[in-house]
């Protein structure tokens, strides 16, 4: 064998025997626990759990790291206008301990690692706009009123390597057939102008200091019925994208990745259409999804047919009304972080980072009128909710970098696993029955039992 193949085989080889020495020497798990009842709120317990050759009767989730997937590139949040409207509204001082408590792992940092932003604006804004509003009857085919003005740098100052996700939910309404902002589709004429739009967002944002990692073409391309909102067809996409946004951006140099659909799995047709023509698929990176119609297993369908695509669920609003007595984590922790990660999902993005107390601002006629946020904001107040913690259980303990890693799943008990960059275990288990659930946790011959109270979430880290 030449030291070149050596070389090749070197990593294998290291990971390999890492893991027998993690087998022969396994840490004490440590515990963070959200209950139903808000008795335990992200909360570190202080008995640990011992692993131990000794067996129990209970049920048991094996987790094995020779069993690798995807690496996970972060867990995240939409800052949208209206969020970054409420953070604006609070003291320089106040708003500054926020964002690190969001951004980085110290303390009781949650450790958010991938931001969505909206090009131009989405419909959790207070107004609707582009970076081109031109008049009524008017028209702008070069772009010469573009504009942009970026809100992400406080971020960027706490962590300047977070990855960000650009989605547009309208192209200007000039470029539209029925010259609104709400519904309508893009006319043919202005493909090119429009892949012109989203290359001077890119280029206008580096300029400002922000790298874009990724866009989609267009936010729920089948779903009218928001303010703002587009129409864009599948083979539309496509088109727009082979002959357009893909070249435009190749002649730019950018390097910012392309995803395409970002809707629901029910129409998995849409992405597999695109990913099937070589002219469209060599531009695009992976699939965007949501998860408010269809199931997540469904993007193992795609990753089956297309195993060289990455797949992202890049929206999800959860968790209705913030109750005072209640947190109802259990069940979307297990539909959606859960339920996306064991689906090859690389990252997961929740629907939005902030609102107020009446799920504002949003725009109105087609504003998400139920989507309250992960936090709360009046003024300087914050209230954290449901999706606040169902993303920290993750995010907090899943740095980019980490890949999942094997778990088997029990009834009304949805785990996922994963191995981090510096060799940590996560578990995160989901009990979404109504009563305890006692279950083993084997890893590397040994065991350790452990009790999940009903309706709740924990993070077990060894």
């Amino acid at each position: 064998m030449t030291s070149k193949h050596i070389f090749h085989f070197l990593p294998f080889v290291l990971i390999f025997l890492a893991t027998i020495s993690r087998a022969q020497n396994i840490p004490d798990a440590q515990v963070w626990l959200t209950t139903v009842d808000r008795s335990a709120l992200l909360s570190h317990q202080p008995d640990t759990l011992r692993f131990s050759d000794a067996k129990s009767d209970a049920p048991a989730v094996e987790v094995n790291d020779m069993q690798q997937y995807q690496p996970i590139e972060g867990f995240g949040v939409a800052l949208t206008g209206g969020s970054a409207q409420l953070l604006m509204q609070m003291t320089p001082e106040r708003r500054g301990e926020l964002l690190r408590q969001l951004f980085t792992t110290r303390g009781d940092g949650i450790g958010v690692s991938y931001l969505r932003v909206s090009i131009g604006s989405s419909d959790m804004n207070d107004h609707v706009y582009s970076y081109d509003d031109m008049p009524a009857g008017q028209a702008d085919p070069k772009l010469e009123k573009f504009s942009l003005a970026p809100v992400l740098k406080e971020i960027l100052a706490i962590d300047p390597v977070i990855k960000i996700l650009g989605s547009p939910w309208s192209a200007p309404a000039w470029m539209k057939a029925n010259g609104a902002v709400k519904g309508g589709e893009l006319k043919p004429e202005f493909y090119e102008v429009y892949a012109q739009y989203l290359t001077k967002y890119v280029e206008g944002m580096k300029a400002e200091g922000i790298k874009l990692t990724a866009i989609t073409v267009e936010n729920e391309p089948l779903n009218p019925k928001n303010t703002p909102s587009m129409v864009l067809f599948a083979p539309e996409e496509d088109e727009l994208i082979a002959k357009h946004l893909g070249p435009a951006f190749e002649k730019a140099g950018i390097k910012t990745e392309i995803q395409v659909y970002d809707h629901n799995p029910d129409v998995i047709s849409y992405p597999l259409s695109i990913l099937a023509d070589p002219a469209a698929s060599k531009y695009v990176v992976g699939t965007a999804f949501h998860l408010y119609g269809g199931d997540s297993n469904t993007l193992t369908c795609v990753h089956n047919e297309y195993p060289n695509k990455n797949l992202y669920l890049t929206e999800q609003s959860v968790g209705g009304p913030p109750s005072a007595t209640s947190i109802d984590i259990a069940e979307p922790v297990s539909r959606v972080l859960i339920g996306a990660t064991r689906n090859w999902a690389r990252n997961v993005l929740l629907w939005n980072l902030a609102a107020d107390p009446n799920a504002g601002p949003h725009t109105n006629d087609g504003g998400c009128t139920g989507c309250f946020g992960a936090i709360t904001l009046v003024g300087d107040q914050a209230r954290f909710n449901v999706a606040y913690y169902a993303l920290a259980h993750f995010s907090k303990f899943v740095p980019p970098g980490s890949v999942r890693i094997g778990s088997n799943q029990l009834e009304q008990l949805s785990t996922v696993a994963f191995l981090t960059p510096d060799g940590k275990v996560v578990l995160v288990a989901a009990n979404t029955g109504n009563f305890p659930k006692t279950f083993q946790i084997e890893y590397h011959g040994r065991s350790v039992t452990a009790t999940l109270h009903s309706e709740s979430v924990a993070t077990y880290l060894w």
